[in-house]
C-alpha cells in the first residue's frame, strides 16, 4: 500500500502545480520506481498447478526457482488504466496473501494470470510490466549493450582484426549481410533493410537462448510478440513496395482483364498469407520445444522413478536441449529469411 500512496501523493503534488507535457512522463518515472517489485520466498505451491503450461503461458510474476520448498520469484508492477481511477500503479505480490492464495486488492482480482476488476461494470486497460515484457526489457539491455561494447571496440581499433566476442558478432553481421540481405534484396537496396533484419535476428536468437535459461521467460512463443514482429516485416514491406509490386498484385502481367476480380483478393490473401506463416511458424515451433522439453523432464516427477529418470528423461532430455540450441538458431535465420525475401519483392524493379 505505500508505493501506491506514495504515488497518489506525488500525482497531486503535480497536477497542482505542474500543468505540462513533462508531468506525464514524472509520472509514468514515479509509477515505475515505486511500484517496482521485491523478491520472495514462499514456502508453499504457486496458484497454477501444471509447471509445464505456467513456464510457457505470460505472469504477473517471474518464477525462478525452487529451493528447498522455497519459490524465488520476482513480482512485477502491475499498471492499470480506467476512466474513474486514472493510472493505478502496485506490485502483483498485493494479489496473494501469506500463504500465496489469491485475493483482491483495491477492487481487482487476479484470475488465470488476467487482472479483473470486482465491479463487472467497469472497463479497465491493463499495461502492467509482465513476465515477457520484463524479459523483453532486458534481452535489450544485453543487445544494446554487447553493440554499444563492440561499437566503442571498434572505434578505438578501427583497423585490429575482430577476436573474441568481437569475431563472433562480426561474423553474425557478415553472415546477415552476404546470406541474407544481399542475394535476397540485392546490391542496390539491402542497405536500407540491413539495420532491420540484423536487428529481429539478433533480437529474435537472443530471446531463444534465453528462454532455455532455468527460470527464463518464453518471449518468442508468446503470439503477442511473433505477431507484432510479422507485423514490423509486412509493414516495412507494404511501405516499401515500388510500382512493380503494387502492378504484381493489382494488375499481374499476362492475366486478362475478366480474370483481374478474381486474382486481385487472391494476391491480397497472399499478403496475409506471409504475415500469418512469420507470426504462427515462430510460436509454434518455440512453444512446441518448450512444451516437449518440459514434459520430457516432467517424467521424473510424475512417475516418481529414479529409472525413468535416468533411462528417459535424462537422455532425451539433454537432446532435446540440444536440438532446441540449434532450434533457436535456426528459427532466427527463417525469420529473418523470409523477411529479406519479402522486402526482395517489394523492391524489385522486375527487370527480369
Amino acid at each position: 500500500m505505500l508505493p501506491y500512496r506514495l504515488f497518489s501523493i506525488f500525482h497531486a503534488i503535480l497536477k497542482e502545480q505542474m500543468a505540462s507535457k513533462k508531468v506525464v512522463w514524472v509520472k509514468y518515472l514515479l509509477a515505475f520506481i515505486l511500484s517496482w517489485p521485491s523478491f520472495s520466498g514462499h514456502a508453499t505451491p504457486p496458484q497454477s498447478k501444471n509447471p509445464v503450461m505456467e513456464h510457457v503461458a505470460d505472469a504477473h510474476s517471474w518464477h525462478f526457482a525452487t529451493i528447498a520448498g522455497k519459490h524465488i520469484e520476482l513480482y512485477l508492477p502491475v499498471i492499470l488504466y480506467s476512466s474513474d481511477k486514472g493510472i493505478e500503479c502496485f506490485s502483483s505480490a498485493h494479489f496473494y496473501d501469506k500463504n500465496h492464495q489469491p485475493t483482491p486488492f483495491c477492487g481487482y482480482f487476479l484470475s488465470n494470470q488476467k487482472i479483473h476488476p470486482l465491479d463487472p461494470s467497469r472497463s479497465v486497460l491493463d499495461l502492467s510490466i509482465t513476465k515477457n515484457i520484463a524479459a523483453m526489457f532486458l534481452s535489450m539491455v544485453l543487445l544494446i549493450s554487447g553493440l554499444l561494447w563492440m561499437a566503442n571496440s571498434y572505434r578505438r581499433a578501427p583497423l585490429a582484426p575482430p577476436k573474441g566476442w568481437l569475431a563472433c558478432i562480426d561474423l553474425i553481421i557478415s553472415f546477415i549481410k552476404n546470406e541474407i540481405a544481399l542475394p535476397n534484396i540485392g546490391p542496390q537496396h539491402y542497405r536500407r533493410f540491413l539495420p532491420y533484419l540484423l536487428t529481429i535476428f539478433c533480437f529474435i536468437w537472443l530471446n531463444n537462448l534465453l528462454g532455455l535459461l532455468p527460470g527464463g521467460a518464453n518471449v518468442t512463443g508468446s503470439i503477442s510478440v511473433t505477431l507484432v514482429l510479422a507485423a514490423f516485416t509486412m509493414l516495412i514491406t507494404i511501405f516499401n513496395g515500388n510500382k512493380s509490386y503494387w502492378r504484381h498484385i493489382f494488375k499481374p502481367e499476362g492475366v486478362p482483364n475478366w480474370l483481374l476480380p478474381i486474382m486481385m483478393p487472391i494476391e491480397i490473401l497472399g499478403i496475409l498469407t506471409k504475415f500469418f506463416s512469420l507470426m504462427v511458424r515462430l510460436f509454434a515451433n518455440i512453444t512446441a520445444g518448450h512444451i516437449i522439453l518440459l514434459s520430457i523432464i516432467g517424467l521424473v516427477f510424475s512417475m516418481k522413478s529414479i529409472c525413468i529418470g535416468f533411462m528417459v528423461s535424462l537422455p532425451f532430455g539433454v537432446f532435446m536441449f540440444l536440438l532446441k540450441l540449434l532450434v533457436a538458431f535456426l528459427q532466427a535465420y527463417v525469420f529473418t529469411l523470409l523477411s529479406a525475401i519479402y522486402l526482395g519483392q517489394a523492391v524489385d524493379e522486375g527487370n527480369h
